[in-house]
């Protein structure tokens, strides 16, 4: 008799989206978007280590938003790691490796990849969603389409 594998949850963006939309209803408050974001999607995979938001507190200046896992950092410079790039360029971060990522910053030591998507509200960027994994290569354009449609379904442009 063999043990058969563990299986992985893969996240299924359709229903992760519609359970967001709805639990997101008629709320304006950024933070409870943020909040409610980042506990359902943190849950919704197993890949996902710490899922969380970095809000734009000042000009070229993220802070720590709502999140799920370990402790975050505090703050990081526009500047500044893979948050930092995609606050920076407004693009997507796919990154594979985190340690092949010039000035990546290590906020846990168990992370080995790791995506960030900028978060655009009304007047511009808001934040960046950041999703770490202790996985390598955890992460894929699936996860960056997915993602991206709930961060906009629920921020607006």
């Amino acid at each position: 008799m063999t043990l058969a594998e563990p299986t992985e949850t893969r996240v299924d963006y359709d229903a992760l989206a519609k359970r967001v939309a709805a639990l997101v209803d008629g709320e304006d408050d950024p933070i409870a978007k943020m909040a409610t974001v980042a506990c359902e999607v943190h849950w919704s995979d197993d890949r996902f280590d710490w899922t969380g938001f970095y809000r734009v507190t000042a000009p070229e200046l993220l802070k720590i938003g709502p999140y799920q896992g370990g402790h975050g950092c505090l703050v990081i410079p526009f500047s500044k790691g893979v948050c930092g790039a995609a606050a920076r360029t407004g693009e997507i971060q796919l990154v594979p490796d985190v340690d092949a990522f010039p000035g990546h910053i290590a906020c846990a030591s168990s992370t080995r990849s790791e995506i960030v998507l900028p978060v655009h509200g009304p007047d511009g960027l808001i934040a960046v969603f950041d999703i770490d994994s202790n996985r390598p290569d955890a992460f894929d354009q699936a996860d960056a389409n997915g993602l991206e449609r709930i961060l906009k379904a629920t921020f607006g442009e």
